[in-house]
């Protein structure tokens, strides 16, 4: 009875997820129907048609060459790279102190840090600009990607992640003799490769997807990125829904390979790394 209580109860766990995730899963769905459907078909038919009749991939190709949607995909690249690094590396040397240093007014550095979570980017966008302006740095990819090359939420995950790691091995590398960044640099890092991974994921996502700074800061169309271009397509095919569902699938392809291939990082943990180490 008791087996066929807890089959039962995990088939409405499994039928409660399959359900969600439909949910979930749908518009991405809608839109990759739209984008390989031929000119001839109603996408608005009702009821709602997911397989197309005739599956036409000649619109992908199609919005590859009638905008510059090469340049603005490797535009965001670029920018997408170097901002992950640069968040990869600022949010652990400001995580490393907070979580294993003692100095005096840590807890309210950190906190002050933790208070700009709450601050909108829009209340701050006409100060940075402006700093940008002076800087010299506006249409660039440094005037986008300095803004966003750290954030509250980056240093607050990385200074979790070095809270949870044994005091012994730091302990250990000071008696043998290593510096503060030997320690952070060959024995922290390595151990928090889980939460780098959720970062770097995190910080590809915001910058990828980012529209409104760059649209700002950017002047020159020929370093627009994805985003921005995306905008610039639907403002050109603005009755042709498929070229922009096709963009669209595009543009959301890199997310979903760098989430593949990091997700493996999440289900090792800092401690089991520590015992392994």
């Amino acid at each position: 009875m008791n087996k066929i209580h807890s089959l039962s109860k995990k088939a409405t766990v499994y039928l409660f997820l399959i359900f969600f995730s439909i949910i979930f899963i749908g518009p991405f769905l809608w839109l990759f129907s739209t984008s390989i459907k031929s000119p001839s078909e109603n996408i608005f038919s009702y009821p709602p048609k997911l397989i197309p009749e005739q599956i036409n991939f000649n619109n992908f190709v199609e919005v590859w060459n009638a905008v510059p949607l090469g340049d603005y995909f490797i535009n965001s690249i670029i920018i997408a790279i170097i901002s992950v690094f640069l968040n990869l590396i600022f949010s652990a040397l400001a995580g490393y102190p907070l979580a294993r240093l003692d100095f005096k007014g840590k807890n309210t550095i950190f906190y002050l840090i933790l208070s700009t979570m709450m601050i909108p980017f829009q209340v701050i966008m006409i100060p940075i600009f402006i700093i940008c302006m002076k800087l010299n740095i506006t249409n660039s990819y440094l005037g986008v990607i300095l803004p966003t090359c750290v954030s509250a939420f980056g240093i607050f995950l990385m200074r979790q992640a070095f809270l949870e790691i044994p005091k012994e091995l730091e302990e250990s590398a000071l008696i043998d003799g290593c510096s503060l960044f030997d320690i952070w640099w060959r024995i922290m890092l390595p151990l928090v490769k889980p939460a780098l991974a959720t970062l770097a994921i995190f910080a590809f996502v915001a910058s990828w997807s980012d529209f409104l700074w760059p649209l700002i800061i950017l002047k020159d169309p020929a370093k627009y990125t994805l985003p921005v271009g995306i905008a610039y397509l639907a403002g050109t095919f603005s009755a042709n829904w498929r070229l922009i569902a096709a963009g669209s699938i595009i543009s959301v392809v890199p997310i979903v390979l760098i989430f593949l291939f990091l997700q493996k990082f999440f289900i090792s943990g800092t401690t089991e790394g520590a015992v392994k180490g």
